[in-house]
């Protein structure tokens, strides 16, 4: 071995690790999934409030895509943003809306299921609403409306449910299209404060 080798293998070059690339800031998913939330539950609510019945069939096409997959990509977004509460709402609320697609979809599922089984899946997300309402009471005052009018909502739309109660259905949906309005003023307030960089349209911080 020559003597250049073995000064190499006794004093080996030290070189500083490489530097990590600069991890890119992942914006605010938000906006995205509320606006999902928001279409999806009006067309669903429009029908359920007697107003437009065609609305229902387009609203099942919206669970899958909008209202479920881009709202659960959204709540995985707010896990890599460490928004424990963005990321439970918005993945729950997308795997809702999927649950709702398939119960629409699956072949003989819904008939399976009937009223009273639709209703206690109904009575499962009003709990969880409510519960996330608590929650929500430390965010802002625009996200505490839209989880106050939801868990409202998800109460009516139980009751006609488990009672076979039309009336309350319908109210469910009056209250699904103002939870939808709420939600959709939210999303909008989001994606233009952020890009216009400062306040345009309020949603009332909360401490």
């Amino acid at each position: 071995m020559s003597a250049t080798a073995e000064r190499t293998i006794a004093h080996p070059t030290t070189q500083a690790p490489a530097a990590s690339p600069a991890r890119a800031e992942v914006a605010d998913p938000g906006p995205l999934g509320l606006a999902a939330f928001a279409l999806t539950t009006m067309l669903l609510s429009l029908a359920n409030a007697g107003l437009v019945g065609e609305a229902g069939a387009t609203a099942v096409a919206m669970a899958l895509f909008y209202g479920g997959l881009t709202q659960f990509a959204a709540g995985l977004w707010e896990f890599a943003r460490g928004n424990t509460f963005g990321a439970t709402a918005f993945t729950s609320y997308g795997a809702f809306w999927l649950s709702f697609w398939w119960l629409r979809t699956a072949p003989g599922l819904a008939e399976e299921a009937g009223s009273l089984g639709v209703g206690f899946f109904l009575l499962a997300w009003t709990i969880f609403t409510a519960l996330m309402t608590v929650a929500a009471a430390k965010t802002n005052g625009a996200t505490l409306a839209v989880f106050v009018l939801l868990t409202l909502t998800f109460v009516a739309l139980t009751i006609g449910d488990l009672a076979g109660a039309t009336g309350a259905t319908r109210v469910g949906g009056c209250l699904g299209l103002a939870t939808a309005a709420v939600a959709l003023y939210t999303s909008w307030a989001g994606v233009t404060n952020a890009t216009w960089k400062r306040q345009v349209l309020p949603v009332w911080p909360r401490s």
